[in-house]
């Protein structure tokens, strides 16, 4: 059965530009070939949801009419990758708002949020771009459609993953209903917080489910006592992946 949007299917990919640097993968061992590795990453596929924007629209679309099995290439435009580069995004910034007022050429920073590249430094001036690294890029995707999950549960820890890179959590589905069972030291992890509540939105319009609840699971034995300056969940600085 051809793939639709609204669909959970598990893809894997590889991601390029300029025809052969790799920018993202699946694949662990690729992903270390490559020196583009994150210890913290979660490889072996993704679950998404078509159509939704789980990825970015050239391959999203691509994925629809293809069959569970389906390998392919897409090459896809900025328009519909990672943007065009804009000019505007190029400022020009004083040295004194960096880091012992050091900067040079390449060196990535995050300035109130933003993430940007320096490309010059003219005297006390630092010039910035605060484009996506591969904006104005033609990309190619290799992907291939594992599977097409259609349990509740499965699409529930698919998402899951997606978001906070943990699949593993328990989810139990009763009916309509669903609980995601989480440890209560995931009240304090800032990732977790930032995705939970669009989690719960995207089972509600994307599954038979029709209540979510997120159920704290504490062990037999009495938690550490937590001092109050580590509970504080620090001001997100717009994160990864």
């Amino acid at each position: 059965m051809a793939i639709e949007n609204g669909d959970f299917i598990k893809i894997q990919y590889t991601g390029k530009f300029d025809g052969e640097t790799v920018f993202d993968t699946t694949y662990e061992e690729l992903a270390k070939e490559t020196e583009i590795h994150n210890p913290r990453g979660m490889y072996g596929g993704d679950v998404v949801i078509v159509g939704a924007g789980h990825t970015i629209a050239g391959l999203d679309e691509d994925l629809v009419g293809k069959e569970v099995g389906y390998t392919g290439t897409v090459e896809i435009p900025p328009e519909k990758g990672f943007g065009v580069h804009d000019p505007k995004m190029v400022e020009s910034i004083s040295i004194s708002k960096f880091e012992d007022h050091r900067a040079y050429p390449g060196m990535e920073i995050e300035i109130s949020g933003r993430r940007g590249v320096v490309t010059k430094v003219i005297g006390r001036r630092v010039r910035v771009d605060f484009n996506h690294p591969l904006a104005g890029k033609v990309v190619t995707y290799e992907y291939t459609i594992e599977q097409k999950i259609d349990d509740n549960a499965e699409k529930i820890k698919g998402l899951l993953g997606l978001y906070t890179g943990m699949p593993d959590l328990v989810v139990e589905v009763d009916g309509n209903s669903a609980s995601i069972i989480i440890q209560p030291a995931l009240t304090f992890n800032q990732r977790w917080l930032m995705s939970k509540g669009r989690i719960a939105n995207e089972i509600l319009a994307n599954t038979d489910i029709d209540e979510v609840s997120y159920v704290e699971k504490y062990p037999e034995a009495p938690l550490p006592e937590i001092e109050a300056e580590e509970t504080i969940v620090e001001e997100d600085s717009g994160d990864e992946e």
